[in-house]
């Protein structure tokens, strides 16, 4: 009874799934897939209403339809045939000739109201510059409406935020296969920014906001400045939430207003009245504590207790605790509100102890800085006191205090902070305790260190990275360890212990007055979020040049672009140990 009603449902099964049938389409390239995507062929396989004289006559259309996808393409004059194959399970063959692509003929943009004056430039031979489909360019309709959506936007961003796009045309002929472009765009009136209004302030004061605003009234409007003020104000702290923005408000009543003169008349006015600036915040809890733990290949696990409050006598305090396996620092840092001239002011203190490599260290400081500049160009100068103990092997400890003054400098050209793929940042330092005050060496000390995105295409990367260090003193005895180098680790040469790498004393590893590293490293992002990365890194420190002898490390990592930024995790040979090592670390460190 079973079997029997089995094979009476069997035909309701086969019918319920419709006709079933393949597709195979035979175009070169990667036209295969767009006609396989989108042929209503490829839609409607396995829709249970399909059956055989549906069937038909799709394959009768698919032609007619198969050239209109290929124009998007760039192929208008393609010879497309189509069959349905009978013999097994029924096939339905394409074969597509997509013949010579339609190619960019000629760009024409026109551009109308955008006023250039000496006192007012704007470059429009930049802005045609800037067009992504140039004339010799395979003329294809999404590359088509993207060139446009991208010169409207590069337009609105700036000055010109009303402007519009009024025409668009692309003739094609098919004899010359050739696509005659012409775009036009209308200005629409300059606006300009007027004064700051802030909205939610509650607990901290107006400065906060104000001190961080570079944008002047009369300035020209640009997104890229809200933007740039948007991201100084969260990084402040003070706020859950910020929206910085042009007076929406003030934009609407403008346009009844001018609607109302023309009603009456008058003549358009050629400019906006300026635009206030809006702000708007939700603030943070001024208390907050928050805990973690985690893992590091360089210091091992990692417990940490963060105290943070956002108003003490109008100081932001910043505060934590960090339990490391080779590494346990307790530190504080008060932060004044950014001056109106731009200065980040802090100061702060710091008790530490290390235990790296056979040298254990015990130092507490206090400090003092001032940074200041943008993303682009930070600069900072600052004033530490260190006291320091260290016990080396065993061997009795040693004392030393030093009060250096640095000063560093840090400079940025990238295509984007949290994901680079194209650009560098250079960062150098000097400074060094000069005077005898505090102090039990006089020292000197400069560091340089860069790195930079060399793109090879869209999927593929090469990343080179080297970091220079020198320290000059009369006796080494004198200047704590906090101030020497050492090298290895996830940052530096991979493939050996965190600061691995230095002048050997006994059974342990101390710094030298020398630093040299370099990396390079290929990437490849085989999708959006995922790639691989073949590497080599060399270094050492040493108490002369002449004895830094390079040890390398090289291997092989996995590459992911996470919400918070790229995770690395490598896997790394250290030539001069015989030793396999895992590195992990999370964006880069600079």
């Amino acid at each position: 009874m079973a079997l029997a009603a089995a094979m009476l449902l069997l035909p309701l099964a086969v019918l319920a799934q419709g006709l079933q049938y393949r597709l195979q389409v035979n175009a070169p390239g990667d036209l295969d897939e767009l006609l396989e995507k989108n042929l209503d062929l490829q839609r409607f396989r396995g829709n249970p209403r399909m059956n055989r004289e549906q069937l038909q006559r799709m394959v009768r259309t698919a032609p007619e339809q198969a050239k209109t996808l290929l124009a998007t393409a760039g192929y208008y004059s393609p010879v497309v045939s189509a069959r349905l194959e009978e013999a097994g399970t029924p096939t339905v063959v394409i074969d597509v000739d997509p013949g010579q692509p339609t190619l960019v003929g000629s760009v024409e943009i026109v551009l109308n109201g955008f006023a250039s004056t000496p006192a007012s430039p704007f470059d429009k031979d930049a802005l045609r510059a800037s067009w992504t489909l140039p004339e010799g360019a395979v003329f294809r309709q999404d590359e088509w409406e993207q060139a446009k959506r991208a010169i409207l936007r590069s337009v609105v961003q700036t000055r010109y935020p009303r402007a519009q796009l009024t025409e668009s045309l692309a003739t094609v002929d098919p004899d010359t296969r050739r696509a005659l472009l012409r775009v036009v765009l209308e200005s629409g009136p300059e606006m300009r920014f007027g004064e700051l209004r802030i909205e939610g302030l509650k607990r901290y004061p107006a400065s906060v906001v104000s001190n961080l605003n570079q944008i002047k009234p009369g300035d020209y409007y640009s997104e890229a400045a809200l933007q740039a003020y948007q991201s100084r104000l969260q990084d402040t702290g003070y706020f859950a939430s910020v929206e910085v923005s042009a007076d929406l408000n003030a934009i609407l009543s403008e346009q009844m207003d001018a609607a109302e003169e023309k009603r009456e008349g008058a003549p358009p006015p050629a400019a906006i009245a300026p635009l206030p600036l809006l702000v708007r915040v939700i603030e943070n809890k001024r208390k907050n504590v928050s805990a973690g733990v985690g893992l590091s290949t360089n210091t091992g696990a990692r417990t940490t207790l963060n105290y943070d409050d956002l108003n003490v006598f109008g100081l932001r305090l910043k505060s934590a605790l960090t339990l490391e396996q080779k590494k346990q620092t307790a530190r504080g840092d008060f932060y004044f509100p950014t001056t109106a001239d731009g200065y980040n002011d802090s100061f702060g203190a710091a008790v530490e102890r290390r235990d790296i490599e056979g040298e254990v260290t015990r130092s507490a400081s206090v400090n003092a800085k001032r940074a200041w500049g943008t993303p682009l160009l930070e600069r900072s100068i600052s004033i530490e006191y260190l006291n320091e103990s260290k016990t080396v092997a065993g061997a009795a400890s040693s004392h030393a205090q030093s009060l250096p003054l640095t000063y560093a400098v840090t400079w940025r050209k990238l295509d984007n902070l949290i994901f680079p793929t194209k650009g560098y940042v250079l960062n150098a330092t000097a400074g060094g305790a000069l005077l005898p005050v505090l102090t039990d060496e006089l020292f000197v000390r400069a560091t340089a260190r860069g790195i930079t995105y060399r793109p090879l295409n869209v999927k593929s990367t090469v990343i080179l990275r080297a970091e220079l260090g020198v320290l000059g003193s009369r006796n080494k005895a004198g200047v704590p360890a906090t101030y020497l180098f050492r090298a290895g680790g996830d940052n530096s040469v991979r493939g050996y212990a965190y600061q691995e790498l230095g002048v050997r004393q006994g059974e342990a590893t101390v710094g030298g007055r020398y630093l040299a590293t370099a990396s390079a490293e290929y990437q490849y992002w085989f999708k959006p979020e995922w790639g691989a990365a073949v590497f080599y890194d060399a270094g050492n420190a040493a108490d002369s040049l002449t004895n830094i002898h390079p040890k390398s490390g090289y291997g092989v990592g996995a590459r992911y672009k996470s919400p918070v930024g790229p995770i690395n995790v490598d896997f790394a040979y250290g030539h001069a140990v015989r030793k396999m090592r895992i590195h992990f670390s999370l964006g880069f460190t600079f």
